[in-house]
């Protein structure tokens, strides 16, 4: 997210990679800083992407008994996918239990899972989660980036690196809200780029996502609403 199917179909994973990055991914980092405890809520985003017509994302994190459930959704054109991941909060440290994600153009596409033994680095969904609430208490600088770590959809390891940008307002359809802006480097493709603004008080919410290749952005996401009291599984 060209005209044989399989390489249509290349879109769809990669527009919901760039949403749940929100959506290309996320990380392994140090458990000993403080972090925020994670809380419900539902969110919408509107989606860009270079060539395609806007949609929306639908964004629910909810809590399912012991764990944690984040469930991403989006439909473009004849273009949809969706990502949801199970995980588990204790001791300040997040293991993820369980991936699923689903991409179809004209209602053909595949569905891929991740169970808890392949699942041996965070994925992406949780990882999203993971980093936004860790951005603001890691030591990373342009000058020296932390390394970032996830699994994509199909279990294949993803290599970034990431510092804090700045912490600063940032103002988003939904309104101005607090942020930790974030960017984060492709360590194996230098001309890409991802710019991520979090809410510093609620782990996984993103405020807005940039993804830059060779210098022009391609994808833009941005927080058109916000429900602190939802989080109901749909």
């Amino acid at each position: 997210m060209r005209c044989a199917l399989s390489n249509c179909l290349h879109h769809p994973r990669r527009l919901a990679a760039t949403a749940a990055l929100a959506l290309s991914g996320l990380l392994v980092v140090d458990a000993s800083a403080a972090t925020k405890a994670p809380q419900a809520f539902e969110a919408s985003y509107r989606l860009k992407v270079s060539g395609w017509p806007s949609a929306t994302i639908t964004h629910h994190l909810s809590q399912e008994d012991n764990h944690w459930r984040s469930d991403m959704r989006f439909s473009i054109a004849v273009v949809s996918g969706e990502e949801r991941s199970r995980f588990s909060v204790a001791d300040d440290t997040t293991r993820a239990l369980l991936y699923n994600s689903s991409y179809s153009l004209f209602g053909i596409g595949n569905d891929y899972q991740l169970k808890e033994g392949e699942l041996t680095t965070l994925d992406r969904q949780t990882a999203l989660f993971e980093l936004s609430r860790r951005a603001g208490n890691e030591q990373c600088t342009e000058a020296a980036p932390c390394d970032v770590r996830f699994l994509d959809h199909e279990g294949e390891e993803e290599h970034y690196r990431y510092y804090l940008d700045s912490q600063q307002p940032i103002s988003v359809p939904a309104g101005e809200f607090e942020a930790l802006n974030v960017v984060l480097l492709n360590a194996e493709k230098r001309d890409r780029e991802l710019h991520l603004s979090f809410h510093p008080d609620w782990p996984g919410l993103v405020l807005s996502a940039e993804y830059i290749k060779n210098g022009e952005r391609e994808t833009r996401i941005a927080l058109t609403e916000f429900n602190p009291d939802g989080g109901a599984t749909p």
